[in-house]
């Protein structure tokens, strides 16, 4: 049996006491033990006390062991004490005390053997770490976040393999769903890795739109490096762009100016691509950008592009498509698909069905292969520009070269009938393709050439061994809407082809209903209108501000004023915003009509119109055309004239003395 260390002075004073010569008195009756003071210089002192603590610990006396620990270190001088402990046995009464008194216990165990020098987390074994995990992770699946994160820190700090308790990523996702970013911070920094935990982080918040948390982890990240990550400062500016504060997208970069940083042409990309809607901001970058020395790259060709196809500047795009060609001839670029897309799209938009044919002639000219975007922007281009026969040759060449057309390339060239208001053409090219899809000639080559990815195709012997291919068309909820606005005042047809939708097994969208509403408003069907509304209600789709407009303007076309006034309420009973179009249909509404009550309800609904920041010049006609039926041509003229000279203010101050009038009339 091995004494514990409380026995050691009185096993000591019971020592028998040598004789002259050195040997032990023959009245000894028990063993010699090493005397307490020989263990910094006695090697089997040390091991045998070593024994000792070893015990305390396997027996469950975790506070015994550290008393021991503490005492046996200090006098032997650290000669090696620690290491001669017994793994195993500190294991099984690291395993009982968590046990029988939890983990808080052991924390505090492993906290105060790391403090005197006992590094206790290494020498736990297998069965011991996973012990400790488990209760870890206990805590993380009852939701006890922050003993969780204290549980974790502590271990850290003691050495323990933290990262193989749980996925960091997966506990930094939980308080993203917690939206609790300092937390996250604090868990993020127990890791090695903290910079890409707190970066993925920062885009996980940005993910769900929170930028202001997502700003918070991106200034924890600046703090802890001590400078700037253009890695994080790129991803944080496209979280702007995604949440759409491009105005907190330029303030991080002229913060990054401010303290004489050169950003890298990733960052001016993201920065141009946030403020792709700003086309004199995105040119001035531009140029920032080239008196840095900042070398732009393809992306910051293509983002310029797009600027220009978002402000329709289509000259200054075709001079930006031009030096880009210039810089491939040159060897300094290698144009993509994305680059000749987004000419494409910008010759579509601007009816250059000419311009957008040469694009593909460039395209086969440097051996680029067009995809679906592509064609589908030469099938638009064709379309806007009134060639229906164009766009389904094209459609057919684009099958020819391999690519198999989806329902938007059909819903294209749908769109353009409706559009030019070829309705009953529409219907039946619509029914061909149902019935028998498009019939396409392949010679011998192109059949060939044809790749394995074509779906639900038929093919047909043809002349001259060549083969006819019938490609499908599988309509879609957005073909039946445009099906359903080519039906025009004629709200039976739209509800025909809304129900043989239904049969199909697709489910009418928001913008279905919207169309059905606004055909039976415009067919002053105003009961039908109502009744579509409530049955959007009904079939579980949320209603929103342009369901409820449409509804609005319905009543509107029947002359159904106090219906109109109650869906606006009701609107807004629903936390829902009336926006511009909300506002002009109502004050369009009430101009046609001449009683005083309605005057005082419409000056109501401008001036809540104007504290929602909706003022225009076109509203503000809208408004002013009720009160000039009533009052003096002097009125007329001013506020005409304040009107002509975008003085609005004052007309705003003649609204209100023409206000103050009409409660007087009313008294």
């Amino acid at each position: 049996v091995i004494p514990l260390l409380s026995d050691v002075g009185r096993l000591q004073s019971a020592t028998p006491t040598p004789t002259p010569n050195g040997n032990p008195s023959s009245n000894s009756k028990g063993k010699v033990l090493p005397l307490l003071s020989d263990v910094g210089s006695n090697p089997s002192a040390i091991d045998y006390y070593s024994r000792v603590a070893s015990n305390l610990a396997g027996a469950g006396r975790l506070g015994d062991f550290l008393i021991a620990a503490e005492g046996l270190r200090a006098a032997s001088g650290d000669a090696g004490f620690a290491a001669r402990i017994n793994w195993r046995l500190l294991s099984r009464g690291v395993v009982a005390a968590l046990r029988e008194h939890g983990l808080p216990h052991v924390l505090e165990f492993l906290r105060d053997a790391d403090r005197i020098g006992v590094h206790a987390t290494v020498m736990l074994d297998a069965d011991a770490s996973d012990a400790v995990a488990a209760a870890c992770r206990q805590l993380l699946d009852e939701r006890i976040m922050a003993e969780f994160v204290e549980a974790i820190e502590a271990l850290a700090n003691c050495g323990f393999f933290v990262k193989g308790i749980v996925d960091p990523m997966d506990v930094l996702k939980i308080f993203v769903r917690k939206r609790d970013p300092d937390m996250a911070i604090r868990y993020a920094r127990i890791f090695p890795h903290s910079q890409l935990l707190l970066c993925n982080t920062m885009e996980a918040f940005g993910k769900r739109k929170e930028l202001k948390h997502a700003l918070k982890v991106f200034g924890a990240l600046k703090d802890q490096l001590g400078g700037i990550n253009m890695f994080a400062c790129r991803s944080i500016i496209d979280i702007c762009s995604h949440c759409g504060s491009s105005v907190q997208a330029r303030i991080i970069f002229e913060g990054l100016l401010a303290e004489k940083i050169t950003p890298n042409t990733h960052v001016f990309n993201s920065l141009m691509n946030a403020n792709a809607h700003s086309m004199s901001y995105n040119f001035s970058v531009y140029k920032h950008m080239q008196k840095l020395g900042v070398r732009p790259d393809l992306a910051s060709y293509n983002i310029l592009l797009k600027t220009c196809c978002n402000a329709r500047e289509f000259n200054t795009a075709q001079e930006i498509y031009e030096e880009m060609k210039k810089k491939e001839h040159d060897g300094i670029l290698k144009l993509d698909v994305f680059t000749y897309s987004t000419m494409m799209k910008v010759f579509a938009e601007a009816k250059m069905w000419k311009m957008a044919s040469n694009i593909k002639d460039d395209m086969r000219a440097v051996g680029a292969r067009l995809n679906l975007v592509t064609w589908s922007s030469l099938i638009n281009a064709y379309a806007n520009s009134g060639l229906v026969d164009g766009a389904i040759e094209i459609l057919e060449e684009m099958i020819r070269d391999g690519c198999q057309p989806t329902a938007p390339c059909f819903n294209i060239i749908l769109t353009a009938l409706v559009k030019s208001c070829q309705y009953d053409r529409a219907f039946r090219l619509f029914n061909s393709w149902i019935e028998f899809g498009i019939k396409v000639s392949l010679s011998l080559e192109q059949k060939g050439s044809l790749p394995d990815n074509f779906t639900f195709c038929e093919e047909h012997p043809g002349t001259n061994g060549g083969t006819i291919l019938v490609v499908p068309f599988r309509p879609t909820v957005t073909t039946y809407n445009i099906l359903m606005m080519a039906c025009g005042t004629n709200d039976e047809r739209a509800k025909s082809v809304m129900n043989e939708m239904k049969r199909n097994g697709l489910c009418p969208d928001r913008i279905s209903w919207s169309i059905l509403m606004d055909i039976y408003g415009t067919s002053k069907n105003r009961n039908g209108a109502i009744q579509a509304l409530r049955r959007m209600q009904r079939v579980g789709i949320k209603l929103n501000v342009s369901a409820y407009t449409v509804a609005i303007k319905a009543c509107v076309e029947s002359k159904d004023l106090k219906l109109a006034l109650h869906l606006f309420e009701e609107m807004k009973a629903h936390q829902l915003k009336p926006n511009m179009v909300t506002y002009r249909t109502l004050l369009t509404a009430r101009s046609k009509y001449g009683s005083l009550k309605e005057i005082q309800k419409c000056l109501a609904i401008y001036q809540e119109m104007r504290q929602a920041g909706y003022v225009t010049r076109t509203s503000v006609y809208c408004f002013f055309g009720i009160p000039l039926l009533f009052f003096s041509s002097s009125f007329s003229f001013e506020i005409c004239a304040c009107l002509d000279g975008c003085v609005y203010y004052a007309a705003h101050e003649m609204c209100l003395e023409i206000h103050t009038r009409s409660l007087t009339l009313s008294e």
